[in-house]
């Protein structure tokens, strides 16, 4: 996977918070850690949606830092059920369009 300005992604279960795979990061950013972290956004919106009885999916989930952006996608295919991809960009070289499309063709090919 190459993505222009990625720090890391993580494939993440957000039931327990562990990722099965790691790929980048730094000593600084643990994407163990984050993606552990970033289950809780994954599950309150999927709450929040079931409030409001949305009958949707969530395509992806942007936060915006000063300096990095995070994309949040749930895997949508039956294997993958339970399982997001979580993305780390530098704001300053990421192009987030492009980012978000690559991240969408990764989630397309992704065999778990």
């Amino acid at each position: 996977m190459t993505i222009e300005g990625s720090i890391g992604v993580a494939l993440v279960d957000y039931h327990s918070g562990m990722a099965l795979g790691t790929l980048g990061g730094t000593k600084d950013f643990d994407l163990d850690v984050a993606g552990a972290g970033n289950t809780d956004v994954v599950r309150a919106k999927m709450r929040a949606m079931e409030m409001l009885g949305l009958g949707d999916v969530i395509e992806d989930v942007l936060i915006t830092l000063t300096h990095q952006y995070h994309l949040i996608r749930p895997v949508q295919s039956r294997s993958g059920q339970g399982l997001f991809l979580y993305l780390a960009l530098d704001r300053s070289r990421a192009n987030l369009a492009m980012a978000r499309h690559q991240l969408g063709r990764v989630e397309g090919q992704l065999e778990v």
